[in-house]
């Protein structure tokens, strides 16, 4: 693609290479763009429209976006929730469009407090890379493999690459930002160079994933995500189920399981899983409503793994790593995408305060990835430990005492709406962890829910009757009954007025 004149002044004569074209790499070429002229270069084809690509196959699985990875990606992208919304993604409030058993037990469906974007990861993917592509600014080098970084210990000055036609070649670059994923080789590259080797952690807890697509029952357009999460506090492997509705009238349903409890391959023991291997049945006796579109995909590659390169005190200008090629997390917990914005979202705030070539810039940048990557890696890390069989560093005295006392607001939060707010403000990487220790959130994990736990799947009456009808909605269980009216979408946990839900409480 021919590049015009740079409009910017002082911007002409900038480049910037991005390492990947998934969804950390076109944020950060869209970040990009306003300074520079960027190329990405990727190994694969780029897909068209929301279609599958191969590199990305953990895209067949449950994918999210939660409140805080979207606000940074419409701060990035203005306009991009629009853009999903009406390619037939679902804007999900909650807790009220979430019926999902936690460790401690159902979380009720209060008035919205934050919300995820949920569809395919294809979908996702499609809506962003097309809007960032549009600018003359990028260039897509596609079906090229990344060779080695140039320059030395102190300065990243570009990339050689191997082009589709086999030849070599040099991308000179003011910056170059590795957003490679999951499969990064960055520490080897860096190391070439003379660049000390960043420290690396794991958390191995054998997860495996398998998941099917269905078509939703007719009637479920605005039903809500289902989920069913494992309590790392029993000694047994951590089993969980999903259903996530997406476009297209389907449901994407995801069966996950730690070493010693993987979900199965086959389809024949998918529903199976699903209702005697978890927490709850909920999901099985859903789906087993539901027609299967697709046989089970299964993905074991879900190491918790993250390179603290924001501790390499002597880091070179001009090269960046963000997304998946810091850190990856179990996709349990859905915040590989949100950090991947947030980190975009850090650069473009440096890039713009500093300029592209300011002495330090890449160190700033890469401290500043650092931060919303901490609190994905402490959700992910500090449960997926505690499997049978997990490999990795056990957690010290006051990661204990920080578990214990999780456990506890876990247990409140179900039965607290100001708990509740607090949990999900962090969890959508909305606001910090240290919300979670607020006085008045701290006084109210104490005090403990104010609310008996429910006993049944918050999901209403009408929601039971869409998926199995009437006739069999009418003979589900009293109990189960009496908690989805109590429950329905924006009421309190029961009939009556609760004053537990007004702000403050």
């Amino acid at each position: 693609m021919s590049k015009p004149a740079s409009t910017s002044t002082g911007a002409a004569s900038r480049r910037a290479v991005v390492i990947g074209g998934g969804m950390a790499g076109m944020l950060a070429a869209s970040v990009l763009s306003t300074y520079a002229d960027v190329t990405v270069v990727d190994r694969d084809v780029l897909p068209e429209g929301p279609e599958p690509r191969k590199g990305l196959p953990q895209a067949r699985h449950v994918h999210v976006i939660w409140s805080g990875g979207a606000r940074a990606m419409e701060q990035l992208l203005p306009g991009v929730t629009d853009a999903w919304l009406a390619a037939g993604a679902r804007r999900i409030p909650l807790p009220t469009g979430l019926v999902s058993m936690q460790p401690r037990g159902w979380f009720r469906r209060w008035p919205e407090m934050q919300f995820m974007i949920a569809c395919s990861r294809d979908l996702l993917d499609w809506v962003v890379r097309e809007r960032v592509t549009r600018s003359e600014r990028v260039t897509l080098l596609q079906r090229s493999e990344l060779l080695s970084l140039e320059g030395d210990a102190s300065r990243v000055t570009g990339v050689r690459v191997r082009t589709p036609d086999d030849e070599e070649r040099l991308l000179a670059a003011d910056l170059i930002v590795d957003a490679s994923g999951r499969g990064s080789r960055a520490s080897v590259w860096l190391e070439a160079l003379g660049v000390p080797e960043a420290p690396l952690e794991q958390v191995d807890s054998g997860l495996a994933y398998s998941s099917r697509i269905f078509r939703a029952p007719p009637g479920t357009e605005e039903f809500p995500l289902v989920n069913v999460q494992s309590d790392a506090t029993v000694p047994v492997p951590g089993r969980t189920t999903t259903i996530e509705p997406i476009e297209g009238g389907r449901w994407l349903v995801t069966l996950s399981g730690t070493r010693g409890g993987e979900p199965p391959t086959s389809a024949e023991e998918f529903e199976t899983f699903a209702r005697e291997s978890v927490r709850h049945p909920v999901v099985g006796e859903l789906i087993a409503h539901a027609e299967p579109l697709s046989d089970p995909v299964v993905t074991r590659s879900t190491v918790n793994r993250r390179r603290f390169y924001e501790k390499v005190k002597s880091w070179p200008e001009g090269f960046v790593a963000i997304g998946d090629s810091v850190a990856t997390y179990n996709p349990v917990y859905g915040h590989g995408l949100s950090v991947a914005a947030l980190g975009a979202v850090a650069l473009g705030e440096l890039v713009a305060e500093h300029g592209l070539t300011a002495p330090g810039l890449a160190r700033r940048i890469q401290r500043a990835v650092a931060r919303p990557v901490a609190t994905a890696w402490e959700f992910a890390t500090s449960t997926d430990i505690h499997y049978p069989g997990a490999v990795g560093k056990a957690p010290g005295v006051a990661n204990r005492l920080l578990g214990a006392y999780v456990n506890r607001l876990m247990l409140t939060a179900t039965g607290r709406p100001l708990v509740a707010r607090a949990f999900f403000d962090v969890v959508t990487l909305s606001k910090p962890v240290s919300e979670l220790l607020r006085p008045s959130v701290a006084i109210a994990v104490l005090r403990g829910p104010r609310r008996p736990g429910l006993t049944a799947p918050p999901l209403t009456g009408a929601e039971w009757e869409a998926v199995i009808g009437t006739a069999q909605g009418q003979n589900a269980p009293k109990a189960q009954q009496r908690t989805a009216s109590a429950s329905r979408p924006g009421a309190s946990a029961d009939d009556t007025p609760d004053p537990a839900a007004r702000p403050g409480r």
